[in-house]
């Protein structure tokens, strides 16, 4: 089939901005390279030739929706759109929380326009969106001099099960940074779940993040099985989170962002609510918490538009059985 994951189409943005080369793409998420070379013409940005998986996804997505029955935007619609994107939904989930409820809801780029239209008449309605329209410039892997940590352990010798996002407890770890580079909030999730653990630290210290990552994770420790990270020296401490819990802890490439692309698309979610140059000093624990709730109470298309929350909850409980078991 030619048809592209989310995801799929989030590897072949970043790996085109990073000037791979169209089979390695094509190695890279399991498709032929035809169908890579058709999906960056047929999907490109028209003023400026970039792939860009948003764009490319609301095209696809609106090809499809192009098939189905004429819905005309009203009234009643407009209102259903200002108030799930006020609580940070994004027009794919907006749609596909109205098709569960059985609602009828315009096309993503219909939703789109009418943000735009918004905007241009001064509205605010696209602050609520993830990206907000803004582009942001790539970087090259020749100016990459990272991964000097020692021990590391190559994210390419995780076990293959990993990438099949179905097994509880292979997690993703990643940092957002505060204005000047001061502060730093943690993120943890979970591949199967999209579950996510947050907590907010004085510094990138990597002894204070591996001691956070414990005290996050300490209810689900049976549960952990692999933790991948970026080369950023705050996770210096390694060992100390794999000793912990009595896994393997596993380094990505540098500047390599789809082989977390999971943390990288949540922490994407995340800055709706914590832009880029926001001071630490004025987010709260509570703050903090409400985003946490949130991001796990939010639906998503991955799971039938099931939350993470009750995703993971299902996992745990499954998992605890076959333990008990086991054990029996």
């Amino acid at each position: 089939m030619s048809h592209l994951t989310q995801e799929q189409r989030y590897t072949i943005a970043s790996m085109k901005q990073q000037r791979y080369r169209q089979n390695q793409i094509a190695k890279t998420i399991g498709k032929d390279k035809s169908i890579v070379s058709r999906k960056l013409k047929r999907n490109r940005d028209e003023r400026s030739g970039a792939y860009r998986s948003d764009l490319a996804q609301r095209k696809s997505e609106l090809r499809k929706r192009m098939k189905n029955h004429f819905v005309k935007l009203d009234t009643e619609m407009k209102s259903i759109i200002n108030n799930l994107l006020i609580n940070k939904l994004s027009p794919e989930q907006i749609i596909g929380v109205c098709k569960k409820d059985g609602i009828d809801m315009v096309s993503h780029e219909t939703i789109y326009q009418y943000v735009w239209r918004d905007k241009k008449y001064k509205g605010s309605l696209f602050e609520h969106l993830r990206s907000q329209g803004k582009k942001y410039k790539s970087r090259s892997i020749k100016t990459d001099k990272r991964g000097q940590i020692i021990g590391r352990k190559d994210i390419k010798d995780r076990p293959q099960e990993v990438e099949e996002r179905q097994r509880l407890g292979d997690l993703e770890i990643d940092t957002i940074i505060g204005k000047d580079h001061k502060g730093a909030i943690l993120t943890i999730n979970d591949r199967a779940t999209g579950m996510l653990w947050m907590k907010k630290l004085d510094s990138k210290d990597a002894s204070k993040l591996a001691e956070a990552t414990k005290e996050l994770l300490s209810d689900y420790r049976p549960f952990i099985k692999t933790i991948p990270a970026d080369n950023g020296k705050e996770f210096a401490a390694h060992q100390q989170i794999a000793d912990a819990f009595n896994i393997d802890f596993y380094f990505a490439k540098p500047y390599a962002s789809w082989q977390r692309g999971s943390n990288e698309n949540l922490n994407g979610l995340i800055r709706q609510y914590i832009p880029k140059k926001t001071d630490f000093d004025t987010i709260t624990d509570e703050y903090i918490k409400k985003i946490t709730h949130d991001l796990n109470h939010r639906p998503r298309k991955r799971y039938k538009f099931e939350s993470p929350l009750n995703m993971f909850n299902k996992k745990v409980a499954f998992a605890a059985y076959i333990r008990q078991i086991d054990y029996s």
